[in-house]
């Protein structure tokens, strides 16, 4: 398998794919000549696109599919490694080993964590590409955003990608909302069953609320217009309406942290965060927003409880003098906690917890982060600019991180490091389990679409992996195989709309060097929404637990999913 050093597609992997799908004989193929005459790319770079406006909704196609199998297993070894060797993989704005970013398909700043039975999601602005009159990329101004992505994770490291949430303008479900930025989730039972809220700021005018029977949607807005506005009592002064947070308490009842700005002359207590109960259906407000006093507050407001505290933590702004310095020991735009015995107040300063992320991996912006526990252990999750800085762009748009912390008994939690590396695996994947596509720790060059008609509506729920090109992955981390290897290799796989799908796809274990376990090919494939199930046998072993890349050759198809068969 050979590097590719630059970051850009070169295309450099096209002489391979007609051997490739010679070796792995598909039946009713092409002969190889035609195959790898077919087999042209447009040489697309590999950096992230904005997603565009999907099409209406469309049935989905209820045609069952028969199993496509082909059988490698007799192929000459010696052939197949050749050409895998020859295929030039597409090289990932992360490192194989980092968790940090959690993804590289899209942006995503302003993250918030909502944990749900045993999984994790994660919310985050859509930050898109702006350009200029001369299609010359320019500073990230955030006045696009609309859309909220989100993924999950169930092991910390693995994330999948749930797509976009359609949450403001004429396109989304608030259209009263032009924006929709630093999202807040919580859920609650009412009336016997699960509902989640997704907070979110419309610019820095108000805030609004979404609501959904499933933690990735479809969302829709019920109340039709701003939760929170200049309308709201004691909040006609506050500079920036935005950056929620929500707290759900033991007892039941929920708060809303929000607010920002730096009124002129009040550097020091500007005066503008505030918290609100929030009603029993989490829609409305319970009384009147109380104001925080925060020292030095910029914006991005946070809330956590452990024991019986509650802490407060927010972003300094970027005019700290020395009297403040001296004081609290804080600088420009870094993360610090307040503590009180109770979530409406009154809190007192504690300490810093996250300085700014250009101090640790250079380009400095905004900060914004959010607390939370998962299986029993204590991570933050924020953005910086590596992903971009990877890019070569620098101009703003920004990526999620996260990394945990020890939590002490009195709530301390110390200056938090931040890494590439990231955070400890939880648990492992099943390999004999479904598992879809569009969930992996690393990947390069792929993209993430809608897998069904109802994604596609609304933008989130099921995705598989598309703009697929040769030499481009994805690594799936810490796959379980068990004690006994398996048989077969089987995946879900349909044609891109409007191509003809044509390619392979090389498992492999432990690196992109590794052995390949199987060459699946990719042939005579389902058109439109329905996928179509492939499996080729295995021609290598696997037991216990290692890392999997699945390395792609050709184009036009999309994946959905993966499983092992014993």
């Amino acid at each position: 398998m050979k590097r590719n050093r630059n970051l850009p597609r070169t295309g450099s992997a096209l002489i391979v794919v007609g051997c490739i799908l010679a070796l792995c004989s598909c039946a009713g193929s092409p002969d190889s000549a035609d195959n790898a005459a077919d087999m042209q790319t447009s040489g697309q770079s590999s950096q992230i696109t904005e997603q565009q406006q999907t099409p209406e909704q469309q049935e989905q196609t209820a045609q069952t599919q028969e199993p496509t199998e082909y059988d490698t297993a007799g192929e000459k070894e010696e052939d197949l490694m050749a050409a895998f060797e020859n295929l030039t993989l597409t090289q990932s704005y992360k490192g194989f080993e980092d968790a940090n970013p959690l993804m590289t398909q899209r942006f995503g700043a302003d993250p918030y964590a909502l944990v749900y039975g045993d999984r994790v999601y994660i919310y985050m602005t859509a930050d898109v590409f702006e350009y200029d009159g001369t299609a010359k990329l320019k500073e990230n101004t955030y006045g696009r955003i609309n859309q909220i992505n989100v993924i999950s994770t169930d092991d910390m490291v693995n994330f999948t990608d749930h797509g976009s949430i359609h949450a403001a303008s004429v396109s989304g479900s608030a259209k009263w909302a032009r924006n929709s930025w630093a999202p807040a989730a919580a859920w609650k039972e009412i009336d016997g069953k699960p509902q989640f809220f997704l907070y979110f700021a419309d610019a820095g005018g108000g805030i609004g609320v979404l609501q959904a029977d499933s933690p990735t949607g479809p969302f829709y807005d019920p109340l039709g217009k701003a939760l929170i506005s200049r309308d709201t009592p004691e909040c006609a002064d506050v500079l920036w309406l935005f950056d929620p947070a929500v707290l759900m308490d033991d007892d039941g009842r929920a708060y809303i942290y929000f607010g920002g700005g730096v009124p002129e002359g009040h550097v020091a207590d500007p005066g503008t965060a505030r918290v609100a109960e929030l009603g029993e259906d989490m829609i409305s407000i319970v009384g009147e927003p109380r104001r925080l006093d925060v020292p030095y507050l910029f914006e991005d407001s946070g809330i956590h409880k452990a024991g019986d505290k509650y802490y407060y933590t927010y972003c300094t702004n970027w005019q700290v003098d020395e009297a403040g310095t001296e004081k609290y020991g804080f600088h420009n735009a870094e993360i610090v906690s307040m503590v009180s015995d109770n979530p409406m107040g009154p809190f007192a300063f504690k300490e810093i917890i996250l300085r700014n992320p250009g101090s640790v991996f250079g380009l400095y912006g905004n900060n914004h982060h959010c607390v939370f526990q998962f299986r029993d252990r204590w991570y933050i999750t924020y953005h910086t600019r590596v992903l971009e800085q990877a890019m070569g762009i620098e101009q703003g748009y920004r990526s999620t991180h996260i990394d945990e912390f020890t939590m002490q008994e009195d709530g301390t939690i110390g200056i938090i490091e931040q890494t590439l590396k990231g955070r400890e695996q939880l648990k492992y994947v099943d390999a004999y389990a479904e598992n879809r596509a569009a969930s992996f720790s690393v990947t390069g060059g792929v993209d993430t679409t809608a897998a069904d008609s109802a994604s596609k509506s609304c933008g989130s729920g099921n995705m598989a992996l598309t703009d697929i090109q040769n030499g481009d992955f994805i690594k799936v981390t810490g796959v379980d195989f068990g004690a006994v290897s398996p048989s077969s290799l089987q995946m879900t796989v349909r044609s891109r709309t409007g191509e003809h799908a044509k390619g392979a796809v090389y498992a492999v274990t432990d690196s992109p060097d590794g052995e390949v376990l199987s060459c699946l090919p990719i042939e005579d494939v389902a058109d439109g929404d329905a996928f179509t199930p492939c499996t080729a046998q295995l021609t290598g072993k696997a037991t216990g637990v290692h890392d999997l890349y699945y390395i792609f050759s050709g184009q036009g198809y999309e994946v959905e999913s993966w499983k092992f068969v014993k």
